[in-house]
C-alpha cells in the first residue's frame, strides 16, 4: 500500500481506528476523517506510533451535516491529488430519535447518505486514481431492515434497532447499485459486515445493554480485518458490487438485491443532497 492514499471515516474509535492503524502499518498514506479535533490528534498520535508511519493526516468533517461533507470534498482535493481507496465506515446507533440541521433522521442521515454524498463528492478523483476501491462498512443487522425506502429519512415509528437495520441495508443497496454506474472505471465498491463488534457504536444504548454487548462482542481489531482486506488484498481486485464478511464473499439478504429499491434508494438520495442526479 506504499504510495496509495487511502480516507478512513469514523477513524478516531474503534473499528474506523483499526482499519486505519493496519492501513497505515501496510505503508499508505491515511487521511482520519473524524469530527472531533481532540480526539482525532489522540487516535492520530497513537497510529502514528504504533505504525511507524508518519504519512497519518486528520482532517475534520461532521457527517451529519452535508453541509460539512461539501465543503471537506474541494479540501481533501487540495491536499491530495489522488484517492485510492475511501473507507466509509463512520456510523451510529441512537436510542432515542433525532434529526440533523438537514432535516433528516440523524441515523439514515449519518450511516447512509454520509456514505452517499462523500462518495460521490470524491468520484471523480477516484476515477483518476484508478484502480481505486470503495469500502462500504455494512452489518448483517441489515437483513432486518425494511424497504420502505421513503420513510427511512423521516424517522416515523422510530426504533433504534429498526433506523439502524434500515441504514445497514441502504448500505448493501448503495454499494450494489454504485458498483453498476461504476462499470468499466476501474474504480470498485464493496460492502461488509464486520462481525458483533464491542465498539462505542453503541453508547447511545442504556448501560446494562452496553455491558451486555460487550461480553458477546469481539474486538475492533479484528473487526477491522474485514475492511483491511477489502481495502488492500490484491484477492478482491476487480471484485465489485459484493457483501462480504470474515473476508469472504458472501450473500447478503433478498431484500438488499432489489435492483428498482436500490435504484429508488439512489435517486432519493441525490433528491436530498443535490448531488449525484
Amino acid at each position: 500500500m506504499v504510495g496509495k492514499v487511502c480516507i478512513v471515516t469514523g477513524a478516531n474509535t474503534g473499528i474506523g481506528k483499526e482499519t486505519a492503524l493496519g492501513l497505515a502499518k501496510l505503508g499508505a498514506t491515511v487521511v482520519m476523517v473524524c469530527r472531533d479535533r481532540q480526539r482525532g490528534e489522540d487516535a492520530q498520535s497513537e497510529i502514528k506510533q504504533k505504525s511507524g508511519n508518519d504519512k497519518v493526516d486528520l482532517m475534520l468533517c461532521d457527517l451529519s451535516s452535508q453541509r460539512s461533507i461539501k465543503q471537506f470534498a474541494p479540501i481533501f482535493a487540495q491536499r491530495h491529488d489522488r484517492l485510492h481507496v475511501l473507507v466509509n465506515n463512520a456510523g451510529i446507533v441512537l436510542r432515542e430519535p433525532s434529526m440533523t440541521e438537514d432535516g433528516l433522521e440523524s441515523t439514515f442521515a449519518i450511516n447512509h447518505l454520509g456514505y452517499y454524498l462523500l462518495t460521490n463528492l470524491l468520484l471523480e478523483l477516484l476515477k483518476k486514481s484508478a484502480p481505486s476501491r470503495i469500502v462500504n462498512v455494512a452489518s448483517a443487522a441489515h437483513k432486518f431492515g425494511s424497504l420502505d425506502v421513503n420513510a427511512w429519512p423521516t424517522g416515523r415509528q422510530y426504533s433504534a434497532f429498526g433506523a439502524y437495520a434500515n441504514s445497514k441495508l441502504a448500505n448493501v443497496l448503495f454499494t450494489r447499485e454504485l458498483a453498476q454506474r461504476l462499470s468499466g472505471t476501474g474504480v470498485t465498491a464493496n460492502c461488509l459486515h464486520p462481525g458483533g463488534v464491542g465498539t462505542n457504536l453503541f453508547r447511545g444504548l442504556p448501560k446494562f445493554l452496553q455491558i451486555v454487548i460487550k461480553l458477546v462482542t469481539i474486538s475492533p481489531e479484528r473487526g477491522a480485518r474485514t475492511s483491511i482486506y477489502l481495502a488492500s488484498s490484491p484477492d478482491v481486485e476487480g471484485i465489485t458490487g459484493k457483501y462480504f464478511a470474515r473476508c469472504r464473499q458472501q450473500e447478503s439478504s433478498d431484500a438488499s438485491r432489489n435492483k428498482v429499491a436500490a435504484r429508488d434508494l439512489w435517486n432519493l438520495s441525490a433528491e436530498l443532497t443535490g448531488v449525484g442526479a
